[in-house]
């Protein structure tokens, strides 16, 4: 070994006295393999390869990853000095890629390189083939699988990195704070807002390592935050349970700076009645020309309202999304809006 504890030159030589490890380099020079896969390609025993690819390791040339109980490898060649570090404690580095391009013309020129790079395409069209096969079986209940391996938000969470980061949003009517926990880690500053001091409790508990999320006890009609300072303001699915809805928007229009936004998430028009006395609904879902004149009246502006695809899972009635920008001079602002959803209103036949 040399001074810096690397592998030397001559060291990496020597580890390809055997043709054996020129094979396998050439191989892992295009694919990252597990032992099982180099010996098909190779045609040899698995104690063989495995025998080779320790000196390859220790030598610098290959470097190994952990997959599951497997290991997979790959050339190490072309990483500068401190990466692509080699298995073994204390060597650093992998052999210059000037080396690997002097003994590669030879390494290749052998008749067993051609064979074996046949064979390598056939291992890698089974591994593709594998893969291709799960999901032609499995395509009809792909939705099913993927909700049980990663759950029903996988699809939508990583969207929220979509949403800028400087903004500061309130969840008005945060219950016990599952939006909030969601949309926190990609705001800069989250106030959620809620009347039942019990609903609170376990937001609390539910956000404590939220050091951007800020609880406040209010109503809804009359928040306890000053005007314009929301970038956004969520009402989700709280529409339904207030006596006068447009006394909510109102008041989130208020907090929301102008040019905000306002999203509100709520149910489309039903007739369970059941809800009325088992969950304490006010209001059998929104129909969006009932909403048109709410909106317009507190100056909001560029609405858009859009039904939510169903939740197989999901035992309620289907909801929709609404959102509109706060305009600055609130005065005339009824009319378009109130024309630009009421086009809109075929959409939830």
């Amino acid at each position: 070994m040399n001074g810096l504890n690397t592998p030397s030159i001559i060291d990496a030589l020597a580890a390809l006295a055997d043709p054996i490890r020129g094979r396998i380099l050439l191989a892992l020079e295009r694919h990252e393999l597990a032992v099982g896969e180099l010996a098909v390609a190779l045609q040899l025993p698995q104690s063989t390869v495995s025998r080779h690819l320790k000196t390859l390791v220790e030598a610098g040339w290959v470097a190994s990853r952990p997959e599951g109980t497997s290991r997979h490898y790959r050339l190490a060649h072309g990483a500068s000095v401190g990466e692509g570090r080699a298995a073994r404690p204390g060597s650093e580095g992998a052999p210059p890629r000037a080396l690997w391009r002097a003994v590669r013309g030879e390494l290749a020129a052998l008749a067993s390189a051609a064979h074996d790079g046949e064979r390598l395409r056939a291992v890698v069209a089974d591994r593709r083939a594998a893969s291709q096969a799960f999901f032609s079986q499995s395509a009809e209940a792909w939705d099913r699988l993927r909700v049980e391996l990663f759950g029903s938000r996988a699809d939508l969470l990583p969207l929220l990195t979509l949403v800028d980061d400087a903004i500061v949003v309130g969840d008005l009517g945060c219950g016990t704070g599952a939006a909030a926990e969601a949309l926190a880690p990609f705001v800069r500053r989250l106030i959620a807002v809620d009347r039942s001091p019990a609903m609170l409790a376990v937001a609390r508990r539910r956000l404590a390592r939220a050091g951007n999320v800020e609880l406040r006890e209010g109503d809804l009609e009359a928040l306890p935050l000053d005007d314009g300072v929301l970038d956004v303001a969520l009402l989700g699915l709280v529409l339904h349970h207030t006596p006068e809805p447009w006394t909510v928007i109102a008041e989130a229009a208020r907090v929301v700076r102008p040019g905000g936004r306002i999203v509100i998430v709520d149910m489309l028009p039903h007739d369970r009645e059941g809800y009325r006395q088992q969950m304490g609904h006010v209001w059998l879902g929104f129909a969006p020309e009932q909403l048109a004149p709410w909106l317009a009246d507190a100056g909001l502006v560029s609405a858009r309202v859009i039904p939510l695809p169903p939740d197989p899972a999901g035992k309620g009635p289907p909801l929709f999304t609404a959102s509109a920008r706060r305009r600055a001079d609130v005065p005339d602002a009824r009319g378009p809006v109130a024309d630009a959803l009421t086009s809109r209103t075929m959409e939830f036949a």
